[in-house]
């Protein structure tokens, strides 16, 4: 499938391979505060947008319809969605990123999945509207394929799907949703990047290189002065559904109201240069290591919660590419050890291994200290947990960490036998700009097109 085509699908709704492998939506513009600052209250707000609308100062509704008691079942067009197809769709989602979700988050991510749904079927449908149908054969494949990643035969796929009360139909029909759409898009939307905008984003990339790059996502939530206790307290509920295991780019479409909701909070990889990110969200990420989440932030106009995914220097080689030759030392405690015990013998083991003198002494101090040694080679740094990854980072050829472990794991050390660090990247082509800046318009025309599909749709929530 098409790269772009690929960002372009995930902006409307999350894939089954983003379930499955946790990957996210492409890149889209910071949240910035508004040119005119806000208004000082609700009150002020709600005068203001009845004044767009021509609202009538006084309402006075008709009928019995209550939205808050709706069911979450709906009739696209002339398609029906169950009750029963959001529920596959919610287990298929749970069991495959092992949450463990409380009743209110459920009835949450059950509005959020009928969203997704209404959206899947109206791509299948603007497909069929344009004779694009996808071959039975094809999802085959890609089901084939999707159990293949998750180390399963089709078979077991199929079995685990079943136990976790979701179905290989719920699967198959988000395959076909996928593959309709990109072919919609490769019929509808022709994108061009001339070589001069494409020359003129390199000269921005060779001015840029060697600089900090940093890919953040971001929840963020207006509050005005009489607000900010209430918007404060609920971001802090927000980051424990985080810490509870609740996704981050569920999270940010169920709350953000940031431009970025419906990308999951992406931001995509941003310089921390003036104008690009509020300051006090700048300074926050510029302090943050990959994985971490920070806030509530107070912004001018709200808070925000950010978290940083990854970061780099424009144009250079990252070093957790490279690969290691390690041996690793590691000695173990006889049952009953306390931790005085331990910790004793934990610095007796620090002490020695701080001495050694590269990969030829680390057998000699492992006899004197009765530890098991094991070689492993090929070793990406990217590969190891995140701690160990800081760790590790600064060492050279001969150089040891600093012990490790816990009581029931045993204590070790990793002695840096050879490292081949990855070639640097430098900058892309004039080609690959251009396809670059191709996939993202095209995520932006799938955006707008999906919108107009949403606008003209006649959908009966039942």
């Amino acid at each position: 499938m098409n790269i772009g085509v690929t960002k372009a699908i995930r902006a409307g709704r999350s894939s089954v391979l983003a379930l499955a492998i946790s990957s996210l939506a492409s890149a889209a513009m910071a949240q910035t505060a508004p040119s005119a600052p806000a208004p000082a209250t609700q009150e002020d707000q709600a005068a203001a947008l009845a004044a767009q609308l021509d609202l009538p100062r006084d309402l006075k509704l008709f009928g019995k319809a209550d939205p808050n008691i709706r069911k979450p079942t709906a009739i696209v067009n002339d398609t029906v969605l169950t009750g029963t197809d959001v529920d596959q769709r919610l287990n298929l989602i749970i069991a495959l990123n092992k949450l463990n979700l409380k009743p209110e988050e459920r009835d949450q991510y059950r509005m959020m999945i009928l969203r997704q749904l209404i959206d899947e079927t109206l791509q299948i449908q603007a497909a069929k509207a344009n004779d694009i149908t996808v071959d039975p054969k094809e999802i085959d494949q890609s089901f084939a394929s999707i159990a293949r990643r998750l180390q399963r035969t089709p078979e077991q796929m199929r079995a685990f799907l079943r136990q976790a009360g979701a179905s290989e139909r719920t699967m198959r029909k988000q395959i076909e949703g996928e593959v309709a759409w990109s072919r919609t898009l490769r019929r509808k939307v022709d994108i061009n990047v001339s070589e001069e905008e494409a020359k003129a984003i390199l000269d921005r990339l060779k001015a840029a290189q060697g600089s900090e790059e940093y890919h953040v996502y971001e929840i963020y939530i207006n509050a005005t002065e009489d607000r900010k206790q209430e918007v404060y307290a609920s971001m802090q509920r927000i980051i424990q559904q985080m810490k509870e295991g609740a996704p981050f780019d569920y999270l940010a479409r169920t709350y953000s109201e940031s431009s970025t909701k419906g990308q999951g909070g992406d931001l995509g990889w941003v310089r921390l240069a003036p104008g690009i990110l509020p300051d006090e969200m700048a300074k926050a990420v510029e302090e943050m290591q990959p994985g971490q989440v920070a806030g509530p932030i107070p912004l001018t106009t709200g808070f925000s919660v950010v978290y940083l995914a990854d970061k780099r220097k424009v144009g250079m080689a990252d070093p957790r590419g490279a690969k290691l030759s390690l041996r690793q030392i590691t000695i173990t405690f006889p049952k009953g050890t306390n931790e005085a015990q331990a910790t004793a013998r934990a610095g007796q083991f620090a002490q020695a291994t701080q001495a050694i003198k590269g990969c030829g002494d680390a057998s000699n101090v492992a006899a004197a200290q009765n530890a098991e040694v094991v070689e492993k080679d090929g070793v990406v740094i990217g590969d190891l947990p995140p701690a160990l990854q800081q760790i590790i980072l600064p060492l050279q050829v001969g150089q040891v960490t600093q012990p490790f472990g816990t009581i029931e794991d045993g204590v070790r050390v990793l002695v840096v036998c050879g490292r081949d660090d990855p070639p640097s990247p430098g900058l892309p082509s004039i080609e690959q700009i251009q396809d670059g800046e191709a996939d993202k318009r095209t995520n932006l025309r799938a955006q707008r097109m999906l919108r107009d599909l949403r606008r003209d749709a006649l959908i009966e929530y039942r």
